[in-house]
């Protein structure tokens, strides 16, 4: 029968009193480490200094053995007692699994062929007072694993192996866009107007500047801004706030990779985008076909396009163009007998995007970029050339989900704060997710920005679908949780 925890922390808290008073300091800080586990294990017949973790303790008298884990991986320590004196004898029985050590000897194979170190000399680096679950209860209860993350990670390596991958996606990312003459920046966090995206933000407060603040929803605003003082290509890899729900796809505190590109449109955001996420997954996946949630998806260029009118209408049957109110969106969809829980809805652009998250966007797996949507659905992007009711925008969406929204950027200034205008005006429907009036970002414009091309990856879900993750709560250390 297990022993209760309190217990056992109670035992581990004798054992640092008796540390202490073999005058030994359990917190020290300085260590002696010289390699990792997995150098010293290609060192054999030499002599190494490691250090990590006590991960299992085995035998006990004249031959004791520890398994010493560091993050490169695991090696055996072997302690015969003709070689360990002094206090370190007696610390030798004080040491629980969990504590950290250092530890200098010379590397050789056991009997059994396993390669380890004959310990000369130790010293105890950091006393753990809880003991480490020898079977992780967050495998059963999902949220415990999100809160104890650190748990989480050192007792699952596929855990640890899924943030790893995340780190080389993001490296990746960044390395591509430098690579093709794109500058890193850093924009503000907090903004005295949020702007860029239909969201609601987070407010604060600057008590020096006696202010409210928004956490950014979106830092679009600001690398236009930056377009217009004469860069061309610009990037920031940053961390977004949202005041909205929590699922599958969405956390309030998310990473998004946005550029703006001077000169460049559309048509060639979708070319870059094939490029480089298709290089990466190649990358990170070992080949362009990747599992995700029980089906293949191929990441191979050149990917579908479909416009937004098609999918609707293939989808639901319904034309978009031919819908003018919310009432006759309605109306065509009970004819059609199409299900669709518009409850909530306000406006004919809430129900296009409703059903395009429900109803178009899950029937999607491989790579596909819907293009050409209405243009009261995207304040921010300009009209199509070809088509002024569309916009030249295109969002990338892989396994139902959506991982880049894209566009043809506005730079008309007269024509911006109209729209925007007009998004406003939906709050008196009801809405309560529009873009509001930015009267710098309005003066900004007016001093002139070229043709731009913008850009927004959503990472934490490219990292989900990479590392077949079903959920962001997966590929981010610390997701939003409610309290216990």
């Amino acid at each position: 029968m297990a022993r209760p925890i309190e217990e056992l922390r109670e035992e581990r808290l004798r054992k640092l009193e008796q540390i202490r008073e073999l005058g030994i300091n359990p917190y020290p800080s300085s260590c002696g480490r010289c390699h990792s586990a997995a150098e010293a294990f290609e060192l054999e017949g030499e002599t190494v200094s490691v250090a990590g973790r006590i991960a299992a303790i085995r035998g006990h008298g004249k031959i004791i053995f520890f398994d010493l884990r560091d993050a490169s991986g695991k090696i055996q320590l072997v302690f015969k007692a003709e070689k360990i004196k002094g206090k370190n004898a007696k610390l030798l029985g004080l040491l629980d699994i969990g504590d950290f050590i250092d530890a200098r000897g010379g590397v050789f194979k056991t009997d059994a062929g396993e390669v380890s170190v004959l310990v000369e000399d130790f010293h105890l680096l950091t006393k753990s007072i809880l003991p480490i679950p020898s079977k992780w209860h967050g495998l059963k209860d999902i949220e415990e694993r999100y809160r104890q993350r650190y748990l989480d990670l050192l007792m699952n390596e596929e855990v640890r192996g899924a943030f790893q991958t995340r780190a080389e996606i993001t490296n990746l990312l960044r390395k591509f866009l430098d690579g093709r003459g794109f500058m890193e920046v850093k924009t503000p966090a907090l903004q005295p107007l949020y702007g860029g995206a239909s969201a609601r933000p987070f407010i604060t407060h600057h008590n020096a500047l006696g202010i409210d603040l928004f956490l950014r929803i979106s830092d679009e605003l600001y690398l236009k801004r930056l377009i217009v003082g004469g860069f061309e290509k610009v990037y920031e890899l940053c961390t977004d706030f949202r005041n909205e729900g929590i699922d599958r796809w969405h956390n309030p505190e998310f990473t998004m990779l946005e550029f703006y590109w001077a000169y460049a449109d559309y048509n060639d955001l979708m070319r870059l985008t094939e490029e480089m996420l298709s290089s990466i997954v190649k990358e990170v996946c070992g080949g362009y076909k990747i599992d995700y949630a029980g089906s293949k998806i191929d990441f191979k260029p050149p990917w579908k396009r479909l416009s937004f009118q098609k999918a609707v209408l293939d989808c639901c049957g319904i034309d978009i163009d031919e819908a003018k109110s919310l009432a006759d969106l309605k109306a065509v969809l009970g004819k059609r007998k199409v299900k669709a829980d518009l409850g909530g809805i306000r406006d004919l652009v809430g129900a296009w995007d409703e059903l395009f998250k429900t109803l178009v966007r899950p029937q999607i797996t491989d790579p596909t970029f819907l293009i050409d949507c209405p243009v009261a659905m995207r304040p921010l992007a300009k009209k199509h050339r070809k088509d002024s009711s569309k916009v030249e925008n295109m969002q990338l969406v892989v396994a139902g989900a959506e991982l880049v929204n894209a566009y043809t950027e506005l730079n008309d200034p007269q024509e911006q704060r109209a729209r925007w205008e007009e998004d406003m005006s939906r709050a008196k429907a009801g809405v309560e997710e529009f873009q509001v009036v930015d009267e710098d970002y309005i003066e900004a414009l007016e001093y002139g920005m070229p043709p731009t091309a913008g850009w927004g990856l959503g990472v934490d879900r490219l990292v989900a679908i990479l590392t077949n993750q079903h959920s962001l709560k997966d590929v981010i250390l610390f997701p939003a949780l409610r309290p216990r």
